[in-house]
């Protein structure tokens, strides 16, 4: 599966973390994500396009940034 990486902006807890990770696997249930809350970063690994990642993040009400890695 690919590696999806996004900065996303408003995070600052544990249950931003939660509401980000319950987000993506609403929309992939296998996908694995990691968040690396200091530096919101979000880095999954899904069968989620970036496009459908980032609407699911933003549904969640945060904003994301694509990072410029593929």
């Amino acid at each position: 599966m690919p590696i999806l990486e996004m900065h996303v902006n408003g995070m600052s807890c544990g249950h931003c973390v939660q509401s980000v990770t319950k987000a993506l696997q609403a929309r992939d249930a296998h996908a694995k994500v990691h968040v690396e809350l200091a530096q919101g970063l979000v880095s999954a690994e899904t069968v989620l396009d970036r496009s459908s990642a980032i609407q699911a993040i933003e549904a969640a009400g945060y904003k994301v940034q694509p990072c410029d890695k593929a």
